[in-house]
């Protein structure tokens, strides 16, 4: 019997993982890869010698004793990279010379918050209580045993008052309970304001557990080791291939159309692309309701990022390895990208030396930004180059006054604007992931939500955009389920496996 046959639209995470699983289960596929690389926003970039990276932080399910941790087996993901996890999530250097570190482990966090404002006593306490209260409650998913889910499901049911309490109240209202003002600052630095402070909980509660582990070598490894996985279960991915529309015929999808007018069929079609680009412009918005329609007119998405990487003949022994960075005042206000700065937060890879020539280090400084400015700017090319030149320059003043002498040492820039992450990945206005979970939507956004278009036959979506939560997890989690359903829909047993 002929094998079913599916497009996948995009080789990130998702498209990867849902190309993995249908080829488990016996299912030819194809993914069609606008860029030269895969992974999606999972990515890097190499500079003289100097890898930038784009994405990882900390990889959710890094523990084999996580339900996660599966899925990362299945994925090939974690058989084949080396873990660490590091002491410090962040570290807010106050403008009176204070210095808040939010250490990993619960009891340190405890007792350093405790030492730092005695007067705030009661909001850490409450603050750490939410944290141990995440520590046991690891989600269900689809690959523990019924046992497991039902127990796992119990705990968070349990707890239900508490989690919707959490799920309701903002960032910004929770710092607003500390009196210390260094704390509150730093609660809405190391997070959205708006974001619901429930997932700041779990964050801490991941690396308390050591769970949220940092894979050496960065993106790009994981994002090659997917592809791998791929094309070694018999999977093609064309790259430099960006799909301009999805074919449909009497409401049946029945392949894609690239950019340059080539037409490709299958007997399905996935979209693990943008949800936005996939549904507005590979669809013409023909297809889908006011469910569909509703996220893009309504919810709020993560931010746009301008990125900036350097490249140090340093080593930064002496510098605390961290998660995340360290945010320190700087001496005056610095216009950079669009608006003016008086902090400036810095992640120094001084933990993953494949990062840089030996001796040297790779930082990258992060923050959001404008993409209406920078999509405006782009239309002048030489204005663009020479905004972007202007934000290295003083990106490397604003470094070189905290770590003094850094100006001659650097031997590499980069800047990645909202409009650069646009280009390479397709991601709606250079978001770099999909929707920001506040307490007006986080009830429903923690829910998966439809694969499916209404009026549209043979077609689904996997990714960030229909599995809510963002990060890499998600991407997996959705091409699993996807996969699964697709299975039940042929009336075949759903199997998986471990190399």
């Amino acid at each position: 019997m002929e094998q079913p046959s599916i497009i996948i639209i995009g080789a990130g995470f998702a498209g990867l993982s849902a190309g993995i699983y249908a080829q488990m289960n016996g299912y030819r596929t194809q993914i069609f890869e606008m860029h030269d690389k895969p992974g999606g926003l999972c990515t890097a970039w190499r500079r003289k010698g100097y890898t930038v990276d784009g994405c990882i932080h900390w990889l959710v399910g890094s523990s084999p004793q996580s339900g996660l941790h599966r899925y990362w087996q299945e994925v090939g993901i974690a058989q084949a990279h080396d873990i660490i996890d590091l002491d410090e999530y962040m570290r807010y250097e106050a403008d009176d010379g204070r210095t808040l570190v939010l250490y990993t482990d619960v009891d340190r966090l405890e007792q350093h918050m405790l030492d730092v404002s005695p007067q705030d006593a009661e909001p850490i306490r409450d603050f750490i209580q939410g944290i141990r209260m995440c520590l046991k409650l690891d989600p269900p998913t689809e690959s523990d045993p019924l046992f497991k889910r039902v127990r796992k499901g119990l705990r968070f049911a349990l707890k239900g008052r508490q989690i919707q309490n959490w799920l309701n109240t903002t960032t910004a209202d929770y710092a607003d309970r500390f009196q210390d003002p260094m704390i509150r600052a730093a609660l809405r630095e190391m997070w959205f304001p708006e974001f619901s402070v429930f997932f700041m909980l779990f964050t801490f509660a991941y690396l308390h557990n050591k769970n949220a582990g940092y894979p050496i070598g960065g993106s790009m490894p994981m994002s090659e080791t997917l592809a791998r996985r791929y094309t070694d279960l018999g999977g093609e991915i064309r790259y430099g291939r960006r799909v301009e529309k999805v074919l449909v015929e009497n409401d049946r999808a029945v392949g894609v159309q690239l950019a340059y007018g080539s037409e490709y069929r299958a007997d399905r079609v996935i979209s693990a692309a943008d949800g936005h680009a996939t549904l507005f412009e590979m669809l013409d918005g023909t297809y889908g309701d006011e469910e569909t329609r509703k996220p893009y007119e309504t919810w709020p998405t993560f931010p746009s990022l301008l990125y900036v990487g350097l490249g140090a003949n340093r080593t930064f022994e002496d510098e605390p390895q961290t998660v995340s960075g360290i945010s320190f005042p700087l001496e005056e206000p610095l216009e950079i990208g669009s608006s003016v700065r008086d902090r400036m937060d810095v992640r120094i890879f001084n933990h993953d030396p494949t990062l840089a020539p030996e001796g040297k280090t790779t930082l990258v400084v992060m923050m959001e930004d404008d993409y209406a400015y920078w999509n405006e700017l782009a239309e002048d090319r030489t204005a663009y180059r020479a905004r972007k030149d202007r934000v290295a320059e003083a990106v490397v003043a604003g470094l070189d006054r905290r770590y003094p002498g850094l100006a001659e040492q650097v031997e590499m820039t980069d800047v990645a604007t909202p409009v650069t992450f646009e280009r390479y990945t397709g991601n709606w206005k250079g978001s770099f992931e999909g929707w920001l979970l506040t307490p007006q939507n986080a009830s429903t956004l923690m829910k998966p939500m439809r694969q499916t278009l209404p009026g549209l036959e043979n077609f689904y979506m996997c990714g960030q955009w229909v599995e809510p939560g963002g990060g890499l997890p998600t991407g997996v989690m959705s091409g699993r389920r996807l996969v699964k359903a697709l299975c039940k829909e042929d009336r075949r047993d759903f199997t998986t496996r471990i190399t």
